[in-house]
């Protein structure tokens, strides 16, 4: 039986709750202990971002790179990763744009923001700044698209090296990536008194009614998911392989409930490849190329919840994008969450990274790190879903029988 007390979850919990208990107790007495508690927090997160992003990225684009013999099975595997995530990003857009949760919104964070600086540029301008002049500048600086770029190349090009260069600089990235996952998990689990601080002062300085939009926020994601995860997906597997999506999704209860519980489409990867290969019918040759670079870096779930976090939160500062605006927003997003899927608690960093990405302040990972922990096993449990359905799509179109006719 597992302790609650050992369990991040359970003190993230605590944080939030002990927080607004505070704050509506001590009032605006709390505040020299809350500000530097939340301080404490996002200065950790800043100082393990940029780090984070160059070994993850570059470990994950030599990992894919090693994959030889790509072919048409690659190209039809990254098309289905690409058009189901930008599926899942479209109904984010649409339900947080229809329902707005963070409008009119009582949250009075303590950051002023005047502009959004990515939506003050042209998708030209967006693009051309992503090619850094310096790179070493650029991580400096904290700019993280151009970094992102710089990583994305290197990586593919380590890839392509052959001998001792290649394995030495392979290992050293994957080493690198290993060491900073244990320095972010240290970061984490400085996240209970981050949340206590942020939640005690939006509690003594605005009240509980501040924390209704937080809860429309938590509905509305999961609403997406639900709506991805059992009409998008079974409707697009269903046109391509014309076979019933519910003989499918019986094969599936064991993946979907280990990846509901641990969080992680790595450590659900093998009851995923049982399921597709013993039930689904697809051959190991296409679950073993799909799957793997599928839980790495297709998370359906992640896009659509950064999606709907990032214009939330833009609308809790106040702003209403127009759609071209969000679009930019969109296409930043999914460019910022590539390749990082497999770092821990994957919500919270990478929505440090798309906040920085699009110049937002890093205070909102705090607003809606209350509720990120239960949305993080719901939206894992959509990428594995999304995975799954891939292999089946995938293995149909490479000419398997899958499925029952």
């Amino acid at each position: 039986m597992r302790i609650p007390y050992r369990s991040l979850t359970f003190w993230i919990f605590a944080g939030l709750f002990s927080g607004i208990v505070c704050g509506r107790i001590f009032g605006e007495q709390i505040l020299p202990l809350a500000d530097p508690l939340s301080e404490i927090f996002l200065r950790l997160l800043r100082m393990a971002i940029m780090p984070l992003i160059v070994a993850s990225l570059t470990s994950a684009v030599i990992s894919v790179g090693e994959k030889k013999n790509l072919g048409l099975l690659g190209i039809r595997t990254f098309l289905y990763y690409i058009l189901t995530s930008l599926l899942a990003i479209l109904t984010g857009q649409i339900l947080v744009n229809a329902f707005q949760p963070g409008v009119g919104s009582s949250i009075r964070l303590s950051s002023k923001v005047a502009e959004i600086p990515v939506t003050q540029q042209g998708i030209g301008e967006i693009l051309l700044r992503i090619i850094p002049e310096n790179p070493f500048r650029a991580l400096a600086d904290g700019q993280v698209l151009p970094v992102i770029f710089f990583c994305l190349l290197f990586g593919f090009f380590v890839a392509r090296l052959k001998g001792p260069e290649k394995q030495l600089l392979s290992n050293f990235f994957h080493a690198a990536f290993q060491a900073l996952m244990q320095l972010t998990r240290l970061v984490i689990w400085t996240a209970p008194i981050g949340v206590f601080g942020i939640n005690a002062k939006i509690a003594a300085t605005t009240g509980l009614e501040a924390f209704q939009s937080l809860g429309f926020y938590f509905i509305l994601v999961l609403a997406g998911l639900a709506i991805h995860g059992f009409v998008t997906l079974p409707l697009l597997l269903w046109l391509i392989t014309r076979r019933n999506p519910a003989d499918h999704y019986r094969g599936m209860p064991p993946a979907l409930v280990t990846a509901f519980s641990t969080c992680s489409t790595i450590v659900t990867l093998p009851l995923t490849m049982e399921a597709v290969t013993r039930n689904s019918k697809v051959s190991t040759k296409v679950s073993s190329f799909v799957l793997p670079i599928g839980a790495t870096v297709n998370m359906d779930g992640t896009a659509l919840y950064e999606c709907v976090a990032v214009i939330f939160i833009a609308q809790v500062y106040g702003f209403h994008l127009t759609l071209e605006q969000q679009m930019i927003v969109v296409l930043t997003a999914l460019l910022a969450s590539i390749g990082a899927a497999s770092v821990p608690m994957s919500g919270m960093v990478m929505m440090s990274i798309i906040l920085g990405a699009v110049g937002l302040p890093l205070e909102g990972v705090g607003l809606i790190l209350a509720v990120d922990r239960i949305l993080d096993m719901f939206r894992t449990t959509v990428n594995v879903l999304s995975d799954s359905c891939g292999a089946v799509i995938i293995a149909h179109l490479e000419g398997e029988e899958v499925l029952p006719s």
